[in-house]
């Protein structure tokens, strides 16, 4: 049986969804004021592992991941570029969506777009205001009563005054306390038309959190059977969604939260705002996409990832391995034998929390099978249980040969001379890096007493 740590509950529990069969899955997407950075594009592939170990277990999911195309941080990038916010948007979805498919990302079933969905947010309003949960402030703002709400703090774990005392929590002398958050924001002569909608609160726009609390109950009513996002989103956007929806509506918002673990660089999260991220096509230059997935599955997605070069120089020495037995062993075709020890081994880890590690780790034991016994059972077994995970359904030539060819031979030779310089130098971690590199390039480097011989793998 599936089990899922539950944020909320702060435990794995069984996974029993509302419909007995079927699955109601919200995750909060992109904001599209710039490219996708590598953050991004952990959570996308960790929710996209979700949603494709959900179908391949029978159940029926609606998978619904939305888009944040109006927003203080777009509206800033169209008055700093002097476009419109739909060419700013729609630029940045188009970007989004190109690096979702070189990453194999599988589109969502619905891609909502906050912007379609005012006259939703704006009836939510109308009711935390009529229930007194809501408050209309001298700047003209409508903003949220935090105080008024009983749950405000379960997901987080935090209490009120913890949470006061949060670095996030930002003084603003227009609300009654702190903490309380704004649902309508009242717009600004500066800024553009087409950022504000009219109103009985006046023209303005929709703030973050209420976007989501719409968008999901009018896709997928309530209560949602999982809701998740990337680790920052647990306070304070999905606490304020919960207090939102709840307090509207009454019931449960979702039944199982889920929230991915960061990526780190240098021990701190991977963010636009700290200026430490590496967006997904500058890293897609260096790398095959599916050396960037693979990084990520084979970690759980629940723990902190750490980037450096050196880890995906790893984990592309790790992805030709698994294609090189492909490449020894043509796959029968007969698909996954769920009753093999493989097969068993797989669905036992992906139930656990979709423990990916452990899956990953079922896969290089059949690879290792393949490369003793040449069993073509045993290859469509392994092709077949990494197509669950995204992965190894390229042409194993293919991938072996990777961007070698296309690079040229004064590349690979300005490769190895980097290589030859870093030794002298003593180097020996670079060294290895770019040795690493080659090798996941199909190209093998030998180091002899008379110097490097160089072979390309077929």
């Amino acid at each position: 049986m599936l089990h899922i740590y539950n944020t909320l509950a702060r435990a794995k529990q069984p996974f029993q969804p509302v419909e007995p069969g079927c699955v109601r899955m919200y995750v909060c997407g992109m904001t599209v004021y710039d490219y996708c950075h590598l953050g991004h594009a952990r959570m996308l592939i960790s929710f996209d592992v979700v949603q494709r170990w959900l179908r391949a277990s029978g159940y029926r999911v609606t998978y619904v991941r939305n888009i944040t195309d109006i927003d203080d941080k777009i509206i800033r990038k169209a008055v700093d570029t002097g476009k419109r916010i739909s060419e700013v948007t729609g630029f940045f979805i188009d970007a989004m969506h190109e690096d979702e498919k070189a990453l194999g990302v599988e589109p969502p079933d619905f891609e909502p777009r906050a912007t379609e969905h005012v006259g939703r947010m704006l009836e939510i309003v109308r009711l935390l205001e009529q229930k007194g949960l809501a408050y209309r402030s001298g700047d003209g703002d409508v903003n949220y009563a935090v105080r008024r709400f009983p749950g405000y703090g379960k997901l987080s774990g935090k209490s009120l005054d913890d949470l006061r005392a949060g670095e996030r929590v930002q003084v603003d002398i227009s609300k009654r306390d702190p903490l309380d958050f704004v649902l309508w924001k009242a717009a600004k002569p500066t800024e553009p038309a087409e950022s504000r909608w009219e109103s009985e609160y006046g023209p303005g726009r929709p703030g973050w959190h209420i976007e989501c609390s719409a968008m999901s109950r009018e896709l997928l009513g309530m209560p949602l059977d999982i809701h998740g996002g990337g680790p920052d989103l647990k306070f304070p956007h999905h606490e304020n969604e919960i207090a939102q929806s709840e307090g509207a509506y009454g019931g449960t918002l979702a039944n199982t939260w889920m929230h991915c673990g960061p990526l780190m660089v240098d021990a701190e999260k991977m963010s636009k705002s700290l200026g430490n991220f590496f967006t997904v096509r500058d890293t897609l230059a260096h790398y095959d996409a599916e050396v960037v997935r693979f990084f990520v599955v084979r970690s759980h997605y629940r723990s902190p990832q750490n980037y450096a070069a050196d880890n995906l120089a790893d984990a592309r020495a790790a992805l030709t391995r698994l294609y090189t037995a492909l490449g020894n062993a043509e796959p029968d075709g007969l698909g996954i034998d769920w009753n093999d020890p493989s097969g068993q081994a797989f669905k036992a880890a992906m139930d656990d929390d979709f423990n990916t590690p452990e899956a990953v780790a079922v896969l290089f034991d059949l690879a290792a099978e393949v490369n003793k016994t040449g069993s073509a059972r045993a290859a469509g077994q392994l092709k077949g249980l990494g197509g669950l995970l995204g992965l190894l359904q390229q042409e194993p030539r293919a991938f072996l040969q990777g961007k070698a060819a296309d690079e040229g031979a004064a590349g690979i030779e300005a490769r190895i001379a980097e290589r030859a310089q870093a030794k002298k130098n003593k180097d020996f971690a670079t060294a290895d890096r770019i040795r690493a590199e080659l090798l996941a390039d199909g190209i093998v480097l030998e180091d002899k007493p008379g110097g490097v011989t160089l072979w390309r793998r077929a």
